[in-house]
């Protein structure tokens, strides 16, 4: 009897055991709770969309990883991460040191240009000379905010910060402000709409390694060695089984993993 419930001790633990590793397959991936097309927006029943709501779920399904897609506000989506409220980041994070003093990152997944999107009837360059006597916007807490208080705070008029690159754009279109800048293809995508056919892309700006970083990476809790070894994996597998080429040219002409 007592050899009996032993075995059936050890057999309950086993699945218990088994149970608690499948509950830490689980994962939630933070994305921002702003819309960014074309990488992530809810549609009209709040389900999330976008090229890099689908790379997220296919970097997933690849590393064998349950996941559900969490919105979080942009400017609390580190501490967010740090406090286990979230489990990774996919929401367009370039890879730079100030931001590895706190989180860790997976190899990148795609790397874009950073663009100034301005009025078409301003003349400007995306230059400091260019910025001169101009009132620049950019997100809080984004590389875009660094790198502009770097390199245009000296000539720009203002440098105007806002919660979302939503309100920055609505802004530009409004003409409170001259130009703003993001990522290339954000704005490229909002100058393709009905609100932003007053303005132009005016040029790339310089790159800045130190602040720009060298591309995007999911964001991760540091000391989580496994599970970045799963997905750096999975990444490379997606992109050499087409996976990742299927879902991009759904949005895009050309190659956004980049150089």
């Amino acid at each position: 009897m007592k050899a009996f419930l032993k075995t059936a001790v050890t057999a309950v633990t086993l699945i218990m055991a088994g149970m608690g590793t499948a509950s830490a397959e689980t994962i939630k991936v933070g994305i921002a709770a702003e819309p960014y097309p074309p990488f992530a927006s809810p549609d009209a029943s709040g389900k999330w969309n976008g090229w890099e709501v689908e790379i997220a779920m296919a970097i997933c399904e690849q590393a064998k990883l349950d996941c559900v897609i969490t919105p979080v506000a942009w400017d609390g989506i580190i501490p967010a991460l740090t406090t286990k409220k979230i489990d990774i980041i996919t929401a367009s994070m370039s890879i730079t040191d100030e931001r590895k003093k706190t989180i860790d990152f997976s190899d990148k997944y795609y790397n874009t240009p950073t663009v100034i999107l301005g009025s078409k009837d301003v003349k400007m360059d995306a230059t400091p000379e260019g910025m001169k006597g101009k009132v620049l916007g950019v997100q809080v807490s984004t590389i875009h905010q660094v790198y502009a208080k770097k390199h245009f705070a000296d000539t720009a008029a203002e440098i105007k910060e806002y919660q979302t690159q939503d309100e920055a754009n609505q802004d530009l279109a409004a003409g409170r402000i001259d130009a703003t800048q993001a990522d290339s293809l954000a704005l490229e995508t909002f100058a393709a709409t009905d609100a932003g056919k007053c303005c132009e892309i005016k040029g790339t700006v310089a790159d800045d390694i130190e602040v720009l970083g060298p591309g995007v990476g999911v964001g991760m809790r540091k000391g989580e060695d496994q599970l970045r070894e799963k997905i750096n994996a999975a990444i490379k597998d997606i992109r050499a089984n087409g996976k990742y080429d299927e879902i991009s040219k759904k949005y895009f002409t050309f190659d956004i993993y980049g150089g």
